[in-house]
């Protein structure tokens, strides 16, 4: 048990990164593939109201599923970690709008009952908290220490 708990404290860290790029290589593989993702149509109304209107829907889910894809490989394979850091917290600042101007599809009472798009949209604060510590980690402001 204390080479396990050695080892999970030694890779925390990187299981930590490398397990929100799954999520990212996995949500944005999603979106290649028409009305196969939750978020495809969230995500297309999204898009068209922050580009306004200039990108149109059939392009803008396959540049959204790139963006998700590429940054969730690149997560897993633990390079370039201070641009990811700021190109992920963008995305996820994005992936808020739907809360102040989707407010019927983010709420059945706002602004405290969520509707389950609500919730999937919150959860995203988990995965800011997660990249804010792995980018203090990767800065060495934080270390780990096992204290076995």
């Amino acid at each position: 048990m204390d080479k396990a708990n050695t080892w999970l404290t030694q890779n925390a860290m990187n299981l930590l990164r490398i397990s929100i790029g799954i999520i990212y290589v996995w949500f944005g593989a999603l979106k290649f593939f028409p009305n196969l993702s939750p978020a495809d149509q969230l995500a297309k109304d999204t898009i068209y109201l922050i580009t306004f209107g200039l990108i149109p829907n059939n392009v803008s889910i396959i540049l959204l599923a790139l963006w998700e894809t590429l940054l969730g490989v690149v997560l897993i394979v633990g390079v370039w970690r201070r641009a990811v850091f700021y190109i992920l917290l963008l995305h996820m600042a994005c992936t808020f709008v739907p809360l102040f101007f989707f407010v019927d599809v983010s709420f059945t009472n706002s602004p405290y009952a969520f509707t389950l798009v609500g919730q999937y949209i919150m959860k995203n604060l988990i995965i800011i908290c997660a990249a804010l510590v792995l980018n203090a980690y990767a800065q060495g402001k934080i270390a780990l220490v096992d204290k076995a």
